[in-house]
């Protein structure tokens, strides 16, 4: 049975202690340091080299974002965060998994069964994602770090066709295939260009650029060919905007 071992930086108590319950009762982790700041912890990771950390935002003396530009060690790792306003950035950065705090042990181990089923990214793949987190953190996002067949690599947003939210996933479809993010459709879309991808209605964003025709139906609402032949269909307010576009 494969291991994994694993940190954890967090500065409340209650919650390291829990964290450090949970990974102990588990028999698939093992529990290699914890840190209460992020100086301690970089200086810790780097030295302990874990497979994985549990990594809290918001530390004392410097935050879980920063320990992550700064390490040598490349782990994986899952942010533990009471802000869901880092959850695009957690993305970017192709964490693992974005526990959001008070957390289930449900929603614990299902974090953990992602950990123990993805390969450990590269050194090189994290400091772009760092880097391109730093740069774009409120800009429109050029592209997503996505994964196929066990490889990740990077979609330009232009070559996207359109979204559709699936839970709390978002199911984007490109290049003729579609890819499963961890990331709702919600956060997503405020981080696309508003000039080319239109929300259609609550669960489909489509990206103009891919839209081979639109049609009115007998309810007023258009009906939409998208270039690889799918059909979308606009709610009432998306459609009326839709014809305000049109010259």
């Amino acid at each position: 049975m494969k291991t994994k071992t694993v940190f954890i930086a967090e500065d409340e108590p209650l919650a390291r202690e829990t964290l450090r319950d949970w990974i102990q009762a588990h028999p698939q982790l093992r529990l290699v340091g914890e840190a209460a700041d992020g100086a301690s912890a970089l200086k810790q990771i780097d030295k302990l080299a874990p497979d994985a950390v549990f990594m809290d935002i918001q530390m004392p003396e410097m935050t879980g974002l920063e320990v992550l530009q700064r390490l040598t060690h490349a782990p994986d790792f899952i942010f533990t965060t009471a802000y869901d306003q880092y959850a695009v950035i957690a993305f970017e950065l192709n964490a693992i998994d974005y526990l959001l705090k008070p957390f289930s042990r449900e929603r614990f181990d299902a974090a953990v069964e992602r950990l123990l089923e993805v390969a450990v990214p590269s050194k090189d793949l994290l400091q772009l994602a760092l880097k391109q987190a730093a740069e774009q953190e409120t800009a429109m996002l050029k592209r997503i770090l996505v994964r196929d067949r066990g490889h990740i690599f990077p979609l330009a947003t232009d070559e996207i066709e359109y979204l559709k939210s699936e839970e709390k996933y978002t199911v984007i479809a490109a290049r003729k295939k579609t890819f499963l993010v961890r990331i709702g459709l919600s956060e997503l879309s405020t981080r696309l260009d508003p000039g080319k991808f239109i929300r259609i209605h609550r669960s489909t964003l489509i990206n103009l650029d891919f839209v081979e025709s639109m049609r009115a139906d007998d309810q007023s609402q258009l009906q939409i060919q998208m270039r690889d032949g799918t059909q979308l269909i606009a709610n009432r307010e998306a459609s009326k905007m839709l014809r305000s576009m049109s010259i």
